[in-house]
Parts: C-alpha cells; sequence; structure tokens
C-alpha cells in the first residue's frame, strides 16, 4: 500500500508540475535562465527539434513585460532573460512551462517559481555591439564572465567589485538588420554597469571611437583596444559604443537605515506628478483662412492676369499690323470690250467691267446662246454684237531651251 501511495506521489508530481524549483533575479542585472528536457524528466532525445515550450504566469496568458523568452534551435532548448526593473523588487513570481514531446505529442508541465531581490541600478553602463555573436552565445555564463573580465582587469579595474551585464538583447529584435547570408551571425546588444567611475582609459577610448557615432556601422574600424577584445573571441562595431554615466562621487548613491528612508521621502516629495494638464482654449492656436485663400488664388490670379495681358498685347500687335496692310486695296481688274457698229462699221470703245454684278445681271446686254457657250451678247447702242472676253495676262515663267514652261 505505501508503495502505492509513492507512485501516485511521483506521478502527481510529474503531472501537476514541481514547485520546489526556486530562482532569484536581481533589479537592474541580466536574468537568464534555459529550459530543456532534463527539466521534466526526459532524458533523451531522439530527434532535432522534438521539444517546444511555452512559460507564462501562472494564471496568466503571458509573460512579465521585462521577460522574454526564445527558443534556439543551434542549442535546441529555450531560454527565459531578461532585466527586472524596480517596480518588480520584492516580489515573487511563478512561471507555469508547458512541454510539448513532438514525437509522441506527450505535455508536461513544471511551476518555477522566482524572486526579484531589490538592488540599485548601476548609474555607469558601457553600451557595445558584439557582431560575431549571437543573443543565444551570451546566455553560457563562461563568455559573460570572459566580457566582465576584459573590464575589470584592462579598461574598468575599479569595477572589479560589481561589474555585471545589465542587458542583452539580439541586434535584430533592437531594430537592426538580418545579415545577408544565413550563416553570418545577427549580432547582440549588451550593456555592462558598475557603480565605478569610468576609468581613464575608456574615457580616452569614448574620445577615440566618438567620431564614428554619425555612421550607423563600421566593422572596419580598428581602436588601439581592439586586440584585446579579439583575443576572448570578441568583434565590436565601434559605432554602436557609448558609455552612459552620472559623473558624481559612488559615496552619494549609497544609502542605509534612516538615511535611506529619508531620502526616499524627499524624492517622493519633490516627484513631480505624472498628470497630464490640458491647454486652456484661448491657448489652442486659430487657423488663418485668409492667408491660406490669398496664396492658394492671389499668386495664381495675378500670374494668370500677367498672361492674358502678355497675350493680349500680341494680338493686339498682329491686328494693328493686318490694319496697315490694308489701307492699299488692290486695283481690280477691269476687262475692255470693244464693241463696234453693224452700219457705220466704226469701233465704239465701251469700257465694262465684268466682275460688275449689274452688268451679269441685266438680260438686255447679256444672252447666252447656250449654257456650254462662252459668249456675251453685248449691247452697243443699236447693235448686238457677240463678244469674247480677253484672257488674263501671262504670269507664268521663263521658257526652256526647248520651249518647255519651266
Amino acid at each position: 500500500m505505501k508503495f502505492l501511495n509513492l507512485i501516485v506521489a511521483v506521478l502527481a508530481l510529474i503531472c501537476n508540475g514541481v514547485a520546489g524549483l526556486k530562482l532569484q533575479a536581481n533589479v537592474g542585472e541580466l536574468f537568464t535562465y534555459k529550459i530543456e528536457p532534463q527539466l521534466f524528466n526526459w532524458t533523451h532525445q531522439v530527434i532535432s527539434q522534438q521539444f517546444r515550450y511555452r512559460p507564462s504566469l501562472k494564471n496568466y496568458p503571458d509573460l512579465p513585460s521585462w521577460m522574454r523568452y526564445m527558443y534556439s534551435h543551434e542549442y535546441h532548448a529555450g531560454f527565459l532573460y531578461g532585466t527586472p526593473p524596480a517596480s518588480a523588487a520584492g516580489r515573487d513570481l511563478s512561471l507555469d512551462v508547458v512541454a510539448l514531446n513532438r514525437q509522441n505529442y506527450e505535455t508536461r508541465r513544471v511551476v518555477v517559481s522566482m524572486f526579484v531581490a531589490h538592488k540599485f541600478p548601476t548609474p555607469n553602463v558601457v553600451q557595445m555591439k558584439i557582431n560575431n555573436l549571437n543573443w543565444v552565445h551570451l546566455m553560457d555564463p563562461g563568455r559573460r564572465e570572459n566580457l566582465r573580465n576584459i573590464f575589470r582587469n584592462d579598461l574598468w579595474p575599479n569595477s572589479k567589485e560589481d561589474l555585471s551585464v545589465v542587458f542583452m538583447e539580439s541586434a535584430v529584435n533592437m531594430g537592426g538588420r538580418l545579415p545577408l547570408r544565413p550563416q553570418q551571425r545577427e549580432g547582440v546588444i549588451v550593456h555592462v554597469g558598475s557603480f565605478a567611475q569610468f576609468s581613464p582609459r575608456l574615457q580616452e577610448l569614448q574620445e577615440e571611437v566618438r567620431p564614428l557615432y554619425k555612421l550607423p556601422s563600421c566593422t572596419y574600424k580598428r581602436t588601439s583596444v581592439q586586440k584585446i577584445f579579439e583575443n576572448v573571441g570578441f568583434k565590436l562595431d565601434w559605432c554602436a559604443f557609448r558609455m552612459v554615466g552620472m559623473e558624481s562621487p559612488t559615496e552619494i548613491l549609497f544609502h542605509s537605515g534612516k538615511q535611506n528612508e529619508q531620502q526616499m521621502a524627499e524624492d517622493e516629495n519633490h516627484r513631480p506628478e505624472d498628470r497630464w494638464m490640458g491647454i486652456s482654449r484661448e491657448d489652442v492656436p486659430v487657423r488663418n483662412y485668409i492667408d491660406e485663400f490669398a496664396f492658394a488664388f492671389a499668386i495664381p490670379g495675378m500670374i494668370l492676369a500677367i498672361l492674358i495681358g502678355m497675350l493680349s498685347a500680341v494680338l493686339c500687335f498682329q491686328h494693328e499690323k493686318f490694319s496697315s496692310n490694308s489701307d492699299y486695296p488692290m486695283a481690280s481688274t477691269v476687262q475692255m470690250v470693244q464693241c463696234s457698229d453693224s452700219k457705220s462699221n466704226q469701233p465704239i470703245t465701251t469700257l465694262k467691267s465684268l466682275k460688275d454684278p449689274n452688268f451679269l445681271l441685266d438680260n438686255t446686254s447679256m444672252r447666252s446662246q447656250s449654257p456650254n457657250n462662252s459668249l456675251y451678247q453685248l449691247d452697243c447702242g443699236n447693235s448686238s454684237i457677240y463678244a469674247r472676253p480677253k484672257p488674263p495676262p501671262y504670269k507664268g515663267g521663263t521658257l526652256g531651251r526647248n520651249g518647255v514652261d519651266i
């Protein structure tokens, strides 16, 4: 009977999760946790990408706002990481992690408890970008320790006591672009911080790379400390190297006991209210439509008036030119028709215009013998004769050698 109770207890722990796991995270310091099959008592992995995990707050659908979960295909494991803010200090969190075995669709659940310890945020921070690593490579505690040793031993000796990694994120998640080739690394953004003041060597390094801040990326640039990072396996983008800190003695940042409580009370009293104050109606700017209409219609109207004036001047000039040419009308051609008296056989010269409408409409002076006859019957006194009008004057060109009109 005891053996059966033991089996039931073990099955309950496997199905309902293990509640005895306790983690700790510090405010202002990077927290990482690896989720692997051993956490769910899965000791072997038959195929790659066999297991999938979904962590969340217990009884909630998502994680805390400061925590991120990402799965690594390179390590076949999931990772929880993030930097707790000061508002999360002193809180207990319970994470519900559900695992799925994609080979037989078995699911298991584990509850991970963690406590967020209070810690003063580090005021002096060094920001950098490592190009030859991905975010998952800095999940290795050994690589993080090598990075801290560079600053502890060479660049920032005063930070040996409290130097820590305060932030870590993939460069792609921070707005960077994916590499052109999948074999290349995405890059990772790392911040290390301490309460110690920046060393003179760090300040010289910042002045050395300051002219590069206007460039988005400069992997080709080499600095005086290039070998120190490359010997450990880090290739930095010096355009992203920054030093952000507060130039004040470190003793002011440490308070304890009543001084700490008094300082916090004074900060709360002098803290500005986080409240939005609206402006009055009189302070709201008024839109001036008169100026907008003036610019929209006056300027185009002036341009149109100038164009119309120029066009009118051109047309008036052409009209005056035509009028001056029409002052001397062309003389109309008058053809002479010679009439003779049949009785006296004396020629009587009479000038009559063939273009005169009275001449053409006079039935007594013009009688056509036939529609096809081109002779006009003229009335010259008492006799009537038939006369053909004279042909028009010759206006042709010159004759060639063969008598052909050219």
